[in-house]
Parts: C-alpha cells; sequence; structure tokens
C-alpha cells in the first residue's frame, strides 16, 4: 500500500488529502476563519460549577464557555501512584466559582457546543508525547516488540534522569513514546525531549505573565500538525502547491522530522493538485446521502444531531447463486466503503449500521471482521459491537471536530433541514384554509394571494374549481399572482 499526502493551501482555507493507491481516504480543511483549537492550552476561569452534571462551564476567552467534565480533571500524583481513591470524586470538593486553571482544550466547538476541556496537560512532539503533570514513562500499544520497549524506555530514563540531576528537580514530568519512536535513535529522541521541555517552559512563562484568562499556548497549523502526526511508513510522497507553506513544511522538517525531507515535494503544476486525483470530486460525492457500491447495491447516510445511521441496500445487484449470497457478498462490500466513508465525511459519535439480514452465522462474523479491519487505518478511535441478529451493528468513532458536511454546507433555508418541502398542492390546501379564516376575521373586498410559481400553477390549473367554489362560497374576490422570489411553502394573503 502507498500513501501520497497532498496540501492545497489558499489565503482562506488549507485543505489536506490523504490519498491510498490513487483514491482519496481522508480530506481535512482548516479555515483561517475558523481554524480548530484542539491542542490549544488556555488560562481559563471557572465560570459555573454544576454539581447536578460532576461539570463545570470555565470562560477561556471564547465566545462560548468551554466544558470541564469530573473526569477530564487531572488525578493528583499520589492519587496516581496507588490507583486508589478515598472516596468518588465530586465536581465540588475539586473546582469553585472564579478559580483560575490551566486546561487543554480536547474537542472543538460543536454546533451549540461549546468546547471541551481538560486539565490534563499533553504537547505532542514527533516521537514523544510530554504530561507535564506526570510521573511514568508509557509505550505506545502498537510497538509490540519488547526489546524495542524496553530499549526506548531505558534511553528516555536516562535522559529524566540527567534532567532531575542537572536541575534538582524531581517533577521533569512523564512521557509517552509514541509509535513513530519505534527505531528512533536516542540522539532523535533526546533532540525530541529537550524541544519538548523547552517549549513547556515557555509555557509557563507565558502563563505567569497571563492576568486573565487567554490562550497561553497554540498547537501548529493543519499543514505542520500533519508532517508532526499522522505520517505512516507507506507515505510516499508529501506534495504542498504553495511556495510558502512549502519552505515553511521544509524548516519544521529540518528541526522536527528530518526523515520526510525526502517525502516534500513543491508543486507548481498549472493545473490543481486535487484535480491529480479526481479529489475535487469525491468531496462533491460526500456529500450525497447515497453512494453507490461496485456491485450495484448502494448505502443511504443520514447524520442527525444524536447519531449518524446507515443503512444498506442490495439495490440493482442481483448475485449469480442464490439471495444469502447475495446479501452476504453486498454486505462485505458496503462493510469495507462505510469505513472510508466515515473518514472521508469525518463522521464521529453514535453510528448505527444496518447491514442487511444474514442468516448465517459466520457471514455475519465475516462481515463484521471486514468492517473492523478496514477501520484498522482510521486515525480516529473507534469500537465496533457485535451483529445483532437484526442485522443491526452499533459503534461509536472519536469526534474532535466538525464532520465534512458541517464544514462545507449549512442547513437548507428552503426546508429548515428536513429534507423535504410540502407539495404544492399541500401548500394550495393551507392557502383555502387561511383564506377562508382571514375572510371571516375581516371584510375585505377583495384578496392578493402571492405564492410561488408552482402554487400559483396549480391554483390556476388542477384547483382552479375549487378556486372558483371558494370565491362563491366567502363572497370575496381572489387574485393571484407568483413571485420567483418565494419559497416553495411560502406564500402571502394580503386584504384588499
Amino acid at each position: 500500500m502507498s500513501e501520497e499526502i497532498l496540501i492545497n493551501v489558499t489565503p482562506q482555507e488549507t485543505r489536506i488529502a490523504y490519498v491510498e493507491n490513487g483514491v482519496l481516504q481522508e480530506i481535512n480543511i482548516e479555515r483561517s476563519r475558523s481554524r480548530g483549537i484542539v491542542g490549544n492550552i488556555y488560562q481559563g476561569r471557572v465560570s459555573r460549577v454544576l454539581p447536578g452534571m460532576e461539570a463545570a462551564f470555565v470562560d477561556i476567552g471564547l465566545e462560548r464557555a468551554a466544558f470541564l467534565h469530573v473526569s477530564d480533571i487531572e488525578l493528583k500524583p499520589e492519587e496516581k501512584e496507588t490507583g486508589v481513591e478515598t472516596r468518588p470524586r465530586m465536581i465540588y470538593d475539586l473546582l469553585r466559582t472564579g478559580q483560575n486553571l490551566v486546561v487543554q482544550v480536547i474537542k472543538d466547538p460543536l454546533g451549540t457546543k461549546g468546547a471541551r476541556l481538560t486539565t490534563e496537560i499533553t504537547i505532542p512532539s514527533r516521537y514523544l508525547v510530554y504530561l507535564p503533570n506526570g510521573r511514568n514513562i508509557g509505550v505506545s500499544s502498537r510497538i509490540e516488540d519488547p526489546i524495542q520497549r524496553d530499549r526506548l524506555k531505558d534511553f528516555l530514563g536516562k535522559f529524566m534522569a540527567e534532567s532531575i540531576e542537572r536541575t534538582g528537580d524531581n517533577e521533569i514530568g512523564g512521557f509517552i513514546l509514541r509509535t513513530a519512536a519505534e527505531g528512533a535513535t536516542a540522539e532523535a529522541l533526546r533532540q525530541d525531549y529537550d524541544f519538548l521541555l523547552r517549549l513547556w517552559a515557555s509555557v509557563q512563562e507565558r502563563q505567569s505573565q497571563t492576568n486573565g484568562v487567554g490562550l497561553i499556548f497554540e498547537d501548529l497549523p493543519i499543514a505542520l500538525r500533519t508532517l508532526r502526526d499522522v505520517l505512516g511508513r507507506y507515505v510516499e510522497k508529501i506534495r504542498i502547491d504553495s511556495r510558502e507553506t512549502y519552505h515553511r513544511a521544509i524548516q519544521f522538517a529540518q528541526e522536527m522530522v528530518p526523515d520526510i525531507l525526502p517525502m516534500l515535494e513543491h508543486y507548481p503544476g498549472e493545473r490543481p493538485l486535487f484535480d491529480m486525483h479526481n479529489i475535487e470530486q469525491e468531496i462533491a460525492n460526500a456529500m450525497e446521502r447515497r453512494v453507490p457500491l461496485k456491485s450495484g447495491g448502494y448505502i443511504i447516510i443520514d447524520q442527525t444531531e444524536a447519531m449518524t445511521t446507515i443503512d444498506v441496500n442490495t439495490g440493482g445487484f442481483v448475485g449469480s447463486k442464490n439471495l444469502e449470497e447475495t446479501i452476504f457478498k453486498t454486505n462485505l462490500e458496503a462493510a469495507s466503503t462505510i469505513a472510508r466513508q466515515l473518514r472521508l465525511r469525518n463522521l464521529g459519535g453514535i453510528i448505527i449500521l444496518d447491514f442487511i439480514d444474514m442468516i448465517e452465522p459466520d457471514h455475519r462474523l465475516a462481515v463484521q471482521e471486514t468492517l473492523k479491519r478496514s477501520l484498522e487505518a482510521d486515525h480516529a478511535r473507534t469500537k465496533v459491537c457485535e451483529v445483532s441478529g437484526l442485522g443491526l451493528v452499533e459503534m461509536t468513532r472519536k469526534r474532535t471536530r466538525e464532520s465534512l458536511e458541517h464544514i462545507l454546507c449549512e442547513v437548507c433555508p428552503t426546508c429548515g433541514g428536513r429534507g423535504t418541502v410540502k407539495t404544492a398542492e399541500t401548500v394550495c390546501y393551507e392557502i383555502f384554509r387561511e383564506v377562508t379564516r382571514e375572510a371571516r376575521q375581516y371584510h375585505a373586498k377583495q384578496m392578493l394571494v402571492i405564492a410561488s410559481s408552482a402554487v400559483i400553477d396549480r391554483l390556476r390549473e388542477e384547483d382552479s374549481t375549487s378556486l372558483a367554489e371558494l370565491q362563491e362560497f366567502i363572497g370575496v374576490p381572489l387574485r393571484l399572482q407568483a413571485d420567483v422570489h418565494y419559497l416553495p411553502e411560502q406564500y402571502d394573503i394580503v386584504l384588499m
């Protein structure tokens, strides 16, 4: 498998496309006016404590107060070491209104909800994650070789011991060795280690100079964050169509990730970078409810505020053997397609998958395994439950930012987000009722009905007899006027 990362930069936004074997798998968008704040560290002030929710609202200088749950408040060092608490922690034992504290954003504001916070500060670099309030050394579970794990922990333990001996400070903090650290040299780890300590010292200095609430550490822009965080061993090229961003990437790579320098490439072509892999069309397709499968079947994706539902259908696929085999093949293809669509659309939270009912237990198990295997490449954490007897699969996918649809789209002004509008026939009958109501309430000499062209055309044609009967019943002449600016459900009745 080969992976290529394409970075498209304009003054208004930066778009990152992850392409595997020539097919778009994921798209991240960061706009200059609405840049994400996950990873940023703030000096905050508790504005309200909510014992009933075991949470608090914290003012960090944004439009909406951020949310801090008791489970996201870091344990004290002695509690971490024992692993036991004397009693369940209560929010009123930990926070009070007006209290200042350092917090980090773990989830961007979504819809009407404010950002979600934690007091467990983490600062990542290429190979390490620094926990200023920690004490231990952890290793990514994806580094499975015990020799590698011990080697890396020994290196880091030596660095920490030297720091303690030099400074006399036992509170160095904790570290987690990231997956990318596997095979890293001691020198590379040392560079990351020293960089993180210097960075944290600058954060502390800025905090001491901040009297009120405000930002004290801002994470990297999305292009540089991508170089730091998301690279895998299959990445072959990183193409950037902005010369300025390319030079910044070169400088960043030289300091932080020198091993990716050969992968960086500036794209100066006249043809837009994203057109090379038909990415613009893929983004347009990701806005559609219906996603076709190669077999002739299709899936329907409906995103709501509470959850996302995905329905699998055989469509025009009739198979070649029997019904059960047709259903099984459709579900297998849908499982891999669903995993790709979750990444591409950045769908998170609770997700319900309605596979076509399968009789054979082995088939249900195979579909579930295919789904799990397809989700392994996803950078977001996922959890998949067993296939139920009805063919439903419940799963969750970690959501830290808005979905692609929420970034690129807004609620339809015509239907208000329902996804449907009333028919012209329904609106005509509403007009009849409203005309009758106003005729009884007011004594008008004439009434003018203004509506969309489709509604007026129906009143003049299919419902012309009903309109004539209505005029005779109320004893008031009715005039009709079409307005091209009126929406399908919009109408006005003017008394004259």
